[in-house]
């Protein structure tokens, strides 16, 4: 048997039921989608499904093979923080994957009375084509975005960190892969592959995510947790919203009649209660009532509310225009020859692989780093900025509701709760402090700041990474609303279709402007229609299934390798220790930007003057950085 069966599952937390008496059976090559309001369990069921959690009651309501396997993606991923990158993801007891280990580990440490053992290593690799696992691990990293393998995780940001577990979960050998969000921190080239590849995956797939077009290309099944039980739609995503629609219709109209039903048989009864010639039937209206099983309407998310960006001066024409810029990092050209203008209204999207410079030319908008070339803001220009690091400049000592309550002015203040609960801060999580917020709850309420602050120029970097489908609603018909001028850089496609008009293209150096939504954009790109542009088919099947190389390109000469790997510790030992400096001086500028910002301080010209400084050598040290990341690069395009 490979299908995984639940049959009557029950959870509570507390005193609350999360869900009761739930089955449902998981098969082979499902691809579910897992949908639900906020609240009703989702990861709660994820969680109890993967073993991380237990249920209610002392009989397992589960049923499978005995050796079923399942790979659970979590939101926040736990690693032995001193493991590379390569390590942690070649964490399996395959025998294929330890004798990968272990090569790896003798071509590091190579020596000539080490030899035989290599020798023996590599035939065993041979017999079991472990040379393809090898690419295959690589591969999957590299389409994630992560390049340098020997990094400790320890090091790595929260996004890298989830980027690792996720591949670690997709390399895995599983029955079914129970995912959390996957596509967060993931550009959209990233994730049109992995798309492709849950796609042809063999394994079974559970996936909670709040992008539309993610779970729309790969879901063939929605299930939906709804008032404590589970409604099982054999259809994607986008079928399923048009079922529910139909679905909620039928139950108003049964709950519709079920109620006059009600109200004419308590009138029946009223009115002849006192009546012996009715008795009978007095009696029997009584006994039909007593029987009534009330029917429940399947419960509606409400949160969502219209929401209006306050009025703020008229910007000039073009708010942005760049003629002819350059910017570089050592000898690393982050992109040149960038003209473009942004006209006053616009809604535009910054899109590309990570790295291919949209957050750098944000930066050079804000007058952040300098810049060859010219870069004029417009007249009356007020810019409203939303980056991942703004939940950082959040006061720790006040409430949720008071950090807005600051802000909001008008008939806003009036709406601070529906706001709040817009953006899943309702009821008392609103009077928790903003020290106890998550890094998700934390960029959620930056954002809800952001929204209110009169501004006529949003630069939104990554703005729905921590945000459901009702809050993306909110902020997406907040900004297409918004008379000013928007540039969004976003890999979601969803949440970019029909709200931006020009798309701004990074990549090779270089910014390509595309007239038309996101969609065109994709269309344009591939020569082809959406949904290949979308799936990445022709590119991405080609690079995931192709054969390794041959063993002979894969093994080279023991002295060439050797050579190759002093040269390329020494290249990844810089970088590691560039990245070490980068981040030291980034944390003491977070701490003086703390003291800088109490008032006692705002004289001590000592903190001024060592704030300043640290800032110069982090820019020096960014390009160190970028020159030696190109050196590591080209080493290890060398294999």
């Amino acid at each position: 048997m490979s299908d995984f069966i639940v049959e009557k599952l029950s959870k509570s937390v507390g005193d609350k039921t999360v869900f009761k008496d739930i089955s449902f059976i998981i098969h082979d090559l499902d691809r579910i989608g897992l949908i639900g309001v906020n609240g009703t369990g989702k990861t709660t069921l994820l969680d109890v499904l993967s073993g991380i959690s237990g249920f209610d009651g002392d009989v397992s309501p589960f049923s499978a093979k005995n050796d079923y396997q399942i790979g659970y993606l979590t939101q926040n991923p736990d690693f032995d923080d001193s493991k590379t990158v390569l390590d942690t993801v070649l964490s399996s007891d395959l025998k294929e994957i330890q004798l990968i280990r272990e090569y790896e580990l003798l071509m590091l440490n190579y020596s000539e009375d080490k030899q035989a053992r290599l020798e023996r290593v590599m035939a065993e690799m041979d017999s079991l084509q472990a040379w393809e696992i090898e690419s295959q691990v690589k591969t999957v990293l590299s389409k994630l975005g992560i390049q340098n393998l020997s990094t400790p995780v320890g090091e790595l940001s929260g996004g890298l960190r989830r980027r690792v577990q996720l591949a670690q979960v997709l390399l895995g050998n599983h029955d079914l892969l129970l995912l959390d969000e996957p596509t967060n921190h993931l550009d959209i080239e990233s994730i049109q592959w992995l798309e492709q590849f849950l796609v042809q995956s063999s394994s079974a797939v559970v996936l909670v995510s709040h992008d539309r077009a993610f779970i729309n290309n790969v879901t063939n099944r929605t299930l939906e947790i709804v008032c404590g039980h589970v409604e099982d739609y054999k259809v994607k995503y986008n079928e399923y919203l048009v079922l529910r629609k139909e679905r909620r219709e039928q139950q108003l109209r049964a709950y519709e009649n079920q109620q006059k039903e009600i109200a004419d048989t308590k009138a029946f009864i009223e009115r002849f209660r006192y009546q012996a010639t009715k008795a009978v039937q007095v009696q029997q209206r009584i006994r039909q009532l007593e029987k009534i099983v009330p029917i429940e309407v399947d419960e509606v998310d409400n949160s969502a509310m219209h929401l209006k960006f306050p009025p703020c001066l008229r910007s000039g024409d073009y708010p942005i225009i760049c003629d002819d810029l350059r910017k570089d990092y050592g000898s690393h050209t982050v992109f040149d020859h960038v003209t473009l203008t942004i006209k006053r209204g616009e809604k535009v999207a910054f899109v590309g692989k990570n790295g291919e410079g949209k957050s750098t030319l944000v930066k050079c908008i804000m007058g952040e780093i300098p810049y060859t070339g010219k870069l004029k803001i417009g007249h009356n220009v007020q810019i409203g900025y939303f980056a991942q690091n703004q939940a950082q400049l959040l006061d720790d000592s006040i409430s949720i509701y008071d950090t807005i309550d600051q802000v909001a002015t008008g008939d806003m203040r009036l709406k601070i709760n529906d706001l709040l609960g817009a953006f899943m801060f309702g009821g008392e999580i609103a009077e928790k402090k903003v020290k106890f917020l998550s890094g998700g709850e934390r960029s959620r309420l930056s954002m809800i700041k952001l929204l209110l602050e009169p501004v006529n120029l949003l630069i939104l970097d990554e703005p729905t990474n921590h945000l459901d489908l009702p809050s993306k609603d909110v902020l997406k018909e907040a900004i297409k609303a918004f008379d000013g001028t928007a540039i969004i850089v976003s890999h979601d496609r969803e949440f970019l279709d029909g709200l931006v008009d020009k798309v701004y293209e990074f990549g090779g150096g270089k910014v390509v402007e595309h007239l038309g939504g996101i969609y065109d954009y994709l269309r344009a790109r591939n020569a082809s229609t959406i949904q290949e542009a979308i799936d990445n088919k022709t590119d991405n099947v080609t690079q995931t299934n192709a054969p390794s190389e041959s063993n002979a390109d894969n093994k080279q000469s023991y002295l060439e390798r050797k050579e190759w790997q002093k040269k390329l510790n020494k290249a990844e030992k810089a970088v590691k220790e560039c990245e070490n400096r980068i981040a030291k001086m980034e944390q003491r500028i977070k701490e003086l930007d703390a003291l800088l910002a109490d008032s006692k301080n705002a004289s001590n010209m000592e903190l001024v003057t060592e704030y300043t400084t640290i800032k110069q050598n982090l820019d020096e040290e960014n390009e160190q950085w970028f020159t030696l990341s190109e050196s590591l690069s080209e080493l290890k395009n060398k294999v």
